[in-house]
């Protein structure tokens, strides 16, 4: 008998921190959805495609924090993507969540780095764009299949409207 009751005990334990996970999740989005700006429509027309990669979106963080990741509608949830710069912006296909568009004029620069919204790779394994939402910058990150590209993409990213060009 005591072991069935240490057991429910532990199962209780365990089902109060899953609440209490998801409870801080829906305040920390409460609290973003009143202070951050509307994400953009991806318009009907995003221009043509300059680049295009595969990989895993990570999440969007509200600027220099790392690791204060967007929980706002599905905009915090990792998914498979594909990442495409068009001449009017990116826009990142989340496989089985909303779609993302950063438009070319909020773009501020693009970077390499090592962590993103609790994510932390190697040296320079997630590119990261950062761009203005509203008078917000934010930062979302992407790690793709393919890392060789990057380097593509800064420059791209750089010539296409990032106002403030890419680091590495």
């Amino acid at each position: 008998m005591t072991r069935v009751l240490l057991s429910l005990a532990v199962l209780a334990f365990f089902a109060l921190c899953l609440y209490g996970m998801w409870h801080g999740w829906q305040r920390r989005a409460r609290r973003q959805a009143a202070v951050l700006a509307d994400f953009p429509a991806v318009p009907a027309d995003t221009g043509a495609v300059l680049l295009e990669t595969t990989g895993q979106y990570i999440g969007t963080t509200i600027g220099d924090n790392w690791q204060d990741r967007i929980a706002v509608g599905d905009i915090g949830h990792r998914a498979e993507a594909v990442l495409r710069l068009t001449d009017q912006g990116v826009r990142v296909e989340r496989t089985g969540a909303s779609e993302l568009w950063i438009p070319a004029a909020a773009i501020e620069s693009a970077r390499t780095d090592r962590g993103l919204a609790g994510k932390v790779m190697t040296k320079d394994g997630l590119l990261v764009v950062r761009w203005r939402l509203g008078e917000q910058l934010v930062d979302t990150g992407f790690r793709g299949d393919d890392k060789d590209v990057y380097e593509e993409w800064l420059a791209a990213l750089e010539t296409s409207g990032a106002k403030g060009g890419s680091t590495t």
